[in-house]
C-alpha cells in the first residue's frame, strides 16, 4: 500500500500514473514528519486541512539536494505549521533530475501541482509556495522563464514566496561563491542547476516574497539571498530579507533556542502585511 505520510487527502496531477509504489522512504516505519523520501518514480501531491480554512493554500517544496527529499521537517512539518495559520497546505514528492527522468522533472511536478491545486477549488483566495533548500530553489523557479526549449505551456506563478536557505544559483557553472566547486552529479541535477537560474530569469513583476538564511550557512552560501532579492527587487517585486547571522544549514522548524527559530512568526506577520493572511 503506498504511504500517504499522514495527509488528509490525495489530489490527482496531470502526468502521475498508478505505479504501486510511486516513491520509497529511507525509513517507511519514521512518523510523518521525520520521513525522508529516497526515490520517486511518479508525483505524488499530498493535501492537510486546517481546522479554520483561510481560503487559501500553499504548495510546501522540502529540499534534500534532489536526490532526496525531506518530506518530514520540511514538508509535512511546515505544513503542519501552515495549517495553523489557516491554509490549505500541499505537500509534493517530485521526481528527481536524473537519468530516469531528466532535467526537467522537478519544475514540472511542482508546475502540474500549481495546477491541481487551482483546479481543487482550495486556493479560491490564492496559492503560495513555501521551499526550504532545492525545494526553494524550485519554488523560485517557479516564478522565472520556464526554458523554451522544454515542452511546456506558460502557467500563472504563485501569489507569494517564501525561500529558505536555497541554492539559488551557485551551483550553476560560472556562478559558483565556493571555490573550485566540482560539478553535482548526477550529470542531469548539474545540468538542471545550469539552466534553471531563476535570479537571472524571473518574470517581470514577480510575486512577493519572504526570503530567509543563515549568514554562516556553509552549504548554501548567503550570498544565494542576495541574488534573489536584488532580482526581485530589480523585476518590481517586493522582497523581505532576513538573514541571521549564526545558523545550521537546514534550520527549517526545528530550532529551539536559536534566535532563527522566530522566523516562522515573522513570515506571519509578513504574510498579513502582503494581504495573503486575514
Amino acid at each position: 500500500m503506498e504511504h500517504r505520510l499522514g495527509a488528509d487527502l490525495t489530489l490527482r496531477m496531470d502526468g502521475a500514473g498508478d505505479a504501486p509504489v510511486a516513491f520509497t522512504l529511507a525509513n517507511p516505519d519514521a512518523a510523518p514528519t521525520a520521513s525522508v523520501v529516497k526515490t520517486v518514480a511518479e508525483p505524488r501531491l499530498f493535501g492537510y486541512l486546517p481546522e479554520r480554512p483561510n481560503g487559501r493554500a500553499m504548495l510546501v517544496l522540502g529540499g534534500g539536494g534532489y536526490v532526496e527529499l525531506m518530506v518530514g521537517r520540511e514538508g509535512v512539518q511546515v505544513a503542519r505549521w501552515l495549517n495553523r495559520l489557516g491554509y490549505v497546505a500541499y505537500v509534493l514528492v517530485h521526481r528527481f533530475p536524473n537519468a530516469e527522468h531528466g532535467l526537467s522533472a522537478p519544475l514540472d511536478d511542482a508546475r502540474a501541482a500549481l495546477a491541481a491545486i487551482r483546479a481543487s477549488g482550495t486556493a479560491a483566495k490564492g496559492l503560495g509556495v513555501v521551499g526550504l533548500s532545492s525545494g526553494g530553489h524550485l519554488a523560485a523557479c517557479l516564478a522565472a522563464e520556464y526554458p523554451p526549449e522544454w515542452s511546456g505551456e506558460p502557467i500563472a506563478p504563485p501569489d507569494v514566496l517564501v525561500i529558505g536557505y536555497a541554492p539559488i544559483s551557485t551551483n550553476a557553472a560560472g556562478r559558483q561563491i565556493v571555490a573550485d566547486k566540482p560539478p553535482l552529479p548526477p550529470v542531469e541535477k548539474q545540468a538542471m542547476y545550469d539552466r534553471l537560474q531563476p535570479d537571472a530569469r524571473l518574470l517581470d513583476k514577480p510575486p512577493p516574497a519572504f526570503i530567509v538564511y543563515a549568514g554562516n550557512d556553509p552549504v548554501v552560501p548567503v550570498e544565494n539571498a542576495r541574488r534573489l532579492h536584488a532580482a526581485l527587487e530589480a523585476k518590481g517585486g517586493s522582497a523581505e530579507l532576513h538573514v541571521f547571522g549564526d545558523a545550521p544549514h537546514g534550520f527549517a522548524l526545528d530550532t529551539p533556542g536559536l534566535p532563527v527559530s522566530v522566523w516562522p512568526t515573522l513570515c506571519e506577520a509578513w504574510l498579513r502585511q502582503v494581504g495573503f493572511l486575514d
